[in-house]
């Protein structure tokens, strides 16, 4: 999943998953399908913010200095 889908995409999703889990609408059924949905959503958020900080981390060397990107 984390490959084909967006950060924003994946965000906006949870955020849905949430809104729906916050209504209390929800069976008890559905309530523990959206968490497990926003659990695996919000894994992706976070593998994706983690790649993001990764190239971040590359830029900028230990002295704080801006460094050419490299993308590998």
């Amino acid at each position: 999943m984390s490959e084909s889908v967006t950060f924003s995409n994946a965000l906006a999703s949870l955020e849905e998953v949430v809104r729906q889990l916050e209504s209390g609408e929800a069976s008890l059924e559905e309530a523990v399908a959206l968490y497990s949905k926003g659990m695996q959503l919000a894994q992706v958020c976070q593998e994706k913010l983690q790649v993001a900080e990764n190239q971040v981390a590359k830029i900028i060397d230990d002295n704080g200095q801006v460094q050419a990107f490299k993308e590998e």
